[in-house]
């Protein structure tokens, strides 16, 4: 099974490199919803959708669904 929080983490880590996503402040992975929370430093929030996700689906979605 996948820590998929973990991975969250650590992607939140590579997406601040970016210059798209520098001002990203955290992912939060919800397993009740399969969603993603991607929160900003300006506090805006956008939802990603990441039912049924491999880990690396789950990268996929997020950044599609957050930019």
């Amino acid at each position: 099974m996948e820590d998929l929080q973990l991975i969250c983490d650590l992607l939140t880590k590579t997406l601040r490199m970016t210059g798209n996503l520098s001002d990203l402040k955290k992912l939060d992975y919800n397993g009740k919803t399969e969603t993603v929370k991607a929160t900003f430093e300006n506090g805006s929030v956008k939802t990603a959708n990441v039912a049924a996700d491999s880990g690396t689906s789950m990268i996929r979605d997020i950044i599609a669904q957050i930019l």
